[in-house]
C-alpha cells in the first residue's frame, strides 16, 4: 500500500499540451477512479504514474519520494491493461509466475504467492490451463493475479473490463470491489464508463481535456456537481438541462422564465440569483413527477419498460428532449401528452458559464 501525490503534473508532445497541471492526493488504501470522455488524458495520466510516459513537468511522489526519474520496473507498481496480454503458450500458473521468476525469487516463494492469488481470484482449478481454454472473465482474472503476486505498492487498472460483455463486467466489478476490501491496497482505475466509476470508487476524479473538473465521493459528485460538465457526465440516464432566465427575485424566492415564456417559481435560492441573469436548470430523471400542475408539458417520443421502472422520453416547444423515470410499469403511448413537475429540492442551477450556483431550491 502507498500514498500517491501528483504535484502540478503536465504532459506535452512538442507544442501540444495533453495534461495541464494536475494536482491530486491519493491516500493509502483508496480506490480512486479516473473517469472522463475519450481523449481527456486519463490513460496518459495513469501511464505517467506507472512510469510508462515521461513527465514534462511537475512531480509524482510515492510515499513522499519523487519518482519522476525512476524506471517503471523500480516503482513497485503493477498495471493491468485493457488487453489481457497473456502469454498464449504458457499455463495460467506460468503466466502468473513469470514476472517473479525474472525477479529471481525462490521457487517456494513463487509457488506460495501464485497459489494465494489463485485462491483469492478463484483460479485454483485453472492453473494448468492455457489462456485459450479460459473465458474472457477468467483471462482478466489471470491478468489481475499476475499483478497481485508482485505485492505492489499501487495497483493501476487501465480500462480492464472494456473487452467483456455486460454480464461479465457486472461480475468483475463485484470481484474488483471485493478484492480491494480483501487486499486493502491503493488502487487507481481508469474508465470511460461512469457506472463503473460510481460503483467502484471511494473517490472519483472527473477529467476533461487534460484537466480535473471535480474530485469527490461518487454520491457527492452525483448530488452536488461543480459544473454542467460533471452534472451531465455523471449519472445514467444523464441530467436533464433547460436554458432559462431569472425573471425576478423577491426576498428568499425567485421566479424563472423557461422557454416559450413559461414561468416557474422558487421558494428559496433568491440570494444566489440576480434578475435578468441567464441560467441553466438541471434535474435528474428520478426527480421529475407527472402532475396536473406540472411546470412543462411533454409529448412522449419513446417509453422504455424495464420491468421495475419505466423511462419515457419527451419533448415540448422550445425544450430539449426530457427523460423521466417512473416507478413500476406505467404505460406511456407514443404521442401522449404528460405534464411534469420538477422537484424543487433536487433542482440544480448553473450560471451562464456552466458553474454551479445552487443545489436544491425547496
Amino acid at each position: 500500500m502507498a500514498h500517491l501525490e501528483l504535484l502540478n503534473v503536465k504532459k506535452s508532445y512538442g507544442s501540444v499540451n495533453i495534461i495541464h497541471g494536475v494536482d491530486l492526493d491519493v491516500k493509502d488504501g483508496e480506490f480512486v477512479v479516473f473517469v472522463g470522455p475519450s481523449g481527456c488524458g486519463k490513460s496518459t495520466l495513469l501511464r505517467m504514474i506507472a512510469g510508462l510516459e515521461e513527465i514534462s513537468s511537475g512531480e509524482v511522489k510515492i510515499d513522499g519520494k519523487v519518482v519522476n526519474n525512476i524506471p517503471a520496473s523500480e516503482r513497485g507498481l503493477a498495471m493491468v491493461f485493457q488487453s489481457y496480454a497473456l502469454y498464449p503458450h504458457m499455463s495460467v500458473y506460468k503466466n502468473m509466475a513469470f514476472g517473479l521468476e525474472n525477479m529471481g525469487l525462490p521457487k517456494a516463494d513463487i509457488e506460495k504467492r501464485v497459489n494465494r492469488a489463485a485462491e483469492q481470484l478463484r483460479l485454483t482449478d485453472y492453473l494448468q490451463r492455457k489462456p485459450k481454454a479460459l473465458s474472457g472473465g477468467q483471462r482478466q482474472r489471470v491478468a489481475i493475479g499476475r499483478s497481485i503476486v508482485r505485492d505492489p505498492k499501487i495497483f493501476l487498472f487501465d480500462e480492464p473490463l472494456s473487452n467483456l460483455d455486460a454480464e461479465l463486467r457486472v461480475a468483475m466489478r463485484k470481484e474488483l470491489s471485493g478484492l480491494h476490501v480483501e487486499l486493502g491496497g491503493t488502487m487507481i482505475y481508469v474508465t470511460h464508463d461512469q457506472v463503473e466509476a460510481m460503483t467502484l470508487a471511494n473517490r472519483i476524479v472527473v477529467l476533461r481535456a487534460g484537466k480535473i473538473e471535480q474530485v469527490g465521493a461518487p454520491l457527492d459528485l452525483y448530488n452536488s456537481p461543480d459544473n454542467l460538465f460533471v452534472a451531465t457526465f455523471i449519472g445514467s440516464p444523464k441530467m436533464n438541462i433547460i436554458e432559462a432566465q431569472v425573471a425576478s427575485v423577491a426576498g428568499a424566492g425567485a421566479e424563472l422564465t423557461l422557454p416559450e415564456s413559461r414561468r416557474m417559481a422558487l421558494a428559496s435560492g433568491g440570494d444566489k440569483l440576480k434578475a435578468g441573469r441567464k441560467i441553466s436548470l438541471g434535474i435528474r430523471p428520478e426527480h421529475i413527477d407527472v402532475a396536473a400542475d406540472g411546470d412543462i408539458e411533454l409529448k412522449v417520443d419513446l417509453a422504455e419498460q424495464l420491468g421495475g421502472e419505466t423511462y419515457f422520453y419527451g419533448t415540448g416547444p422550445g425544450l430539449p428532449q426530457f427523460t423521466v423515470r417512473e416507478a413500476g410499469q406505467t404505460p406511456r403511448p407514443r404521442g401522449e401528452s404528460a405534464r411534469v413537475k420538477m422537484r424543487r429540492a433536487h433542482l440544480h442551477i448553473f450560471d451562464d458559464a456552466g458553474n454551479a450556483l445552487l443545489h436544491g431550491c425547496a
